[in-house]
């Protein structure tokens, strides 16, 4: 699973690069979304790649996403008796090492919004203007995309 974090706003881009923004759901700077590895979504990520961070998530930080910033229609939080409710697993963690396994969908919760409102980074971004590998923010960041998302907590 990949989680893709928009870091540029919408001024001096492209039509179909914000197209392809809108497709991946990140409308707003610091929106986050999950998604699957397949050659569709490789593909749109590779086309934003000079606006979002992105990188391999796991179960850990994943499941600490849910717990702050997951969100159900009507703004409500996500609670850990919400998913023993509504889906097969006991708790968020179980919940979320689940998807990220691929045994189950982020969609098997009912009413939960698929974009996760993130804040800036404690301590700032290291540039906007600037990939991973110019020591920037943007681009692949790999497996260290947990430090990113913990930073924006």
């Amino acid at each position: 699973m990949y989680a893709v974090v928009r870091l540029r706003g919408p001024v001096n881009v492209r039509y179909t690069i914000e197209d392809t923004m809108k497709m991946l759901r990140l409308h707003k700077v610091n929106h986050c979304v999950v998604v699957p590895e397949t050659p569709h979504y490789k593909g749109m990520i590779q086309k934003v790649k000079d606006y979002v961070a992105y990188g391999k998530v796991d179960a850990k930080t994943l499941a600490e996403i849910l717990k702050k910033r997951g969100r159900l229609e009507g703004n409500t939080r996500l609670t850990e008796e919400y998913i023993r409710e509504n889906t097969a697993y006991d708790s968020i963690q179980a919940f979320a090492e689940a998807v990220i396994a691929g045994e189950t969908t982020l969609k098997a919760v009912p009413k939960l919004k698929p974009v996760f409102r993130l804040h800036p980074p404690r301590k700032g971004h290291a540039g906007i203007k600037r990939t991973v590998q110019q020591g920037g923010t943007l681009g692949d960041h790999g497996e260290n995309i947990n430090a990113l998302l913990h930073k924006m907590r």
